[in-house]
Parts: structure tokens; C-alpha cells; sequence
């Protein structure tokens, strides 16, 4: 493993939930503690379908990383808000169909990186950067040497995170994030962006408040479909478009209507420049 060039030196704070563990909770994983999952349990209680929505969510993953590799030749991804390592990681995914894969992960949470480097030790092809996923520029800088920002096409992926970050009117913004990575982006390199989103205002309202409330507003707000949309701008965004992600280009029929949740869903899609 090439490890960022910032030492992970941040203390574990096991009084706060943790956006990364609680997700690691929802997905059955181990790496959690009694604060995240009694987060989990209050979150559910406002959306039931949390649990099923980490799930397609992390499927979604998957298969977007293999169509990636398998359809469009690519070689290298920035995983933004990448989370605690768990099953069919990036880089596992990638590199089963190539090894050559290059895999950078960008996360601040101290949990990641301790877990992180003990997973990716012999794995040359990945680097684990610690930093904000709004700091490009720190980004740029820690993966100058490890990803071809010149030549090959990368995959740019925020998966299940932008939901993670507040509005703002500076370049804190989501919307602004998008737009500052997309301008580094080589020529036929991707982005792929899914996030939390309900047409239920209850639900938008009673998840933001309670999350930012856990994670002392580590957090940012659940969104309309609409909003996820602008993020894309004027790209080209590859078929299906932008969806519910269990019906991007699902391995085995998506649920029926009436499967499906309710209250909120991961929303996205991938855009090709």
C-alpha cells in the first residue's frame, strides 16, 4: 500500500456517532460501537428503509466499478468519503478484472485510515489519503504521483456522501466540490454521484435534524431529486441516466413498485467527459 503523505494523527471519538460507522453498522460490519448503532436504531425509526438503501447503495458500487473496468476501459479511481473498508471494496472490485487497477481513497475519519491501513498494507495499487473530500487541492497534491492526472481518464466517485456535506456560498458547496473536481478531470474520465433523497419533507427534515444532531453536524441534509441533478450540470450522463440506483443497470430484475421504499432512496447516476 502507498500511504497519503499526511499521518492519520486524529484521536477516535467513541462519544459521537460516526457517518462511516454507522454505515459500516447498517451493512452488517463490525467496525462500530454502541453510540453508532443506537444512531442507527433512531434513524430508523424515521426511514425503515435505511438498512436496505446502505445495501443497494453499496451494490451500486459494485457495479458501477465493474461496468466501469469492464465497458470503458478504466484504470484508475478517486474514491471520495471512500468509508470503512468492507466487502467488494474499489480496489477489489477493480482489480479482479485487473490487476493493474489504481484505487486512491480519500477520508478523514480516523476509524478508516487505522482500518484502512491494515486492510491495503500489501497493495501497491491503492493509496489512503487522509483529508477532507472538499480539499482538491490537498487531493490533487497526495495523489500527484500515484494517479496519471494527465493521460488516463479517471473515475471521479462520490457515492452515498454528498449528503454528508452542508450548503454553503463558498467553495465548501457540494455543488462547487463537483465542479472543482470535474475541471481536473482528464479527457473520457467519469464521475459517478448517487445521494439520499425524498420527495417526503418529514423525512428530509427528521433525518437532516437528527444526523446533524448525532454527529455534531458533521452532516449536511437529504435532498430532492431536482437538487442532485444541478450537480451534474451540463455533463453527459451515460444511460440509464439519473435514477434510483437499484435500477442502474441492475444485475437481476429491479423490486416492483410496491417493494420499494417509500421514504427516501439513493439517487444518481454517472456522467462521462
Amino acid at each position: 500500500m502507498v500511504h497519503g503523505e499526511n499521518p492519520q494523527t486524529h484521536p477516535i471519538d467513541l462519544t459521537t456517532p460516526s457517518v462511516a460507522r454507522m454505515y459500516d453498522a447498517l451493512l452488517g460490519g463490525v467496525h462500530n460501537y454502541e453510540v453508532d448503532q443506537q444512531a442507527c436504531q433512531d434513524l430508523l425509526r424515521i426511514a425503515p428503509s435505511t438498512q436496505l438503501l446502505a445495501r443497494n447503495n453499496r451494490a451500486f458500487l459494485r457495479r458501477v466499478v465493474r461496468i466501469l473496468v469492464q465497458e470503458y476501459g478504466i484504470r484508475q479511481f478517486l474514491d471520495h468519503g471512500s468509508g470503512l473498508p468492507t466487502q467488494d471494496n474499489v480496489h477489489e472490485v477493480a482489480q479482479r478484472l485487473d490487476g493493474g487497477c489504481r484505487v486512491a481513497y480519500v477520508d478523514n475519519d480516523p476509524l478508516v485510515h487505522a482500518h484502512g491501513r491494515t486492510t491495503l498494507d500489501e497493495n501497491d495499487n491503492t493509496l489512503l489519503v487522509d483529508a477532507d473530500m472538499r480539499d482538491t487541492a490537498a487531493i490533487y497534491e497526495a495523489t500527484g504521483n500515484f494517479l496519471d492526472w494527465e493521460n488516463e481518464p479517471i473515475a471521479a466517485l462520490f457515492v452515498s456522501v454528498l449528503h454528508c456535506l452542508p450548503d454553503s456560498d463558498d467553495e465548501q458547496d457540494p455543488g462547487a466540490l463537483i465542479r472543482r473536481v470535474a475541471a481536473r478531470l482528464p479527457a473520457g474520465s467519469f464521475l459517478v454521484i448517487c445521494q439520499l433523497v425524498s420527495d417526503d419533507a418529514t423525512v428530509r427534515e427528521g433525518v437532516t435534524r437528527l444526523m446533524a444532531e448525532a454527529t455534531g453536524n458533521q452532516w449536511g441534509r437529504v435532498r430532492r431529486s431536482d437538487e442532485v441533478r444541478r450537480y451534474f450540470g451540463d455533463m453527459q450522463i451515460i444511460e440509464p441516466g439519473l435514477v434510483d440506483v437499484v435500477d442502474w443497470r441492475p444485475d437481476a430484475p429491479p423490486p416492483p413498485v410496491e417493494m420499494r421504499a417509500t421514504d427516501w432512496v439513493e439517487w444518481g447516476g454517472v456522467a462521462r467527459f
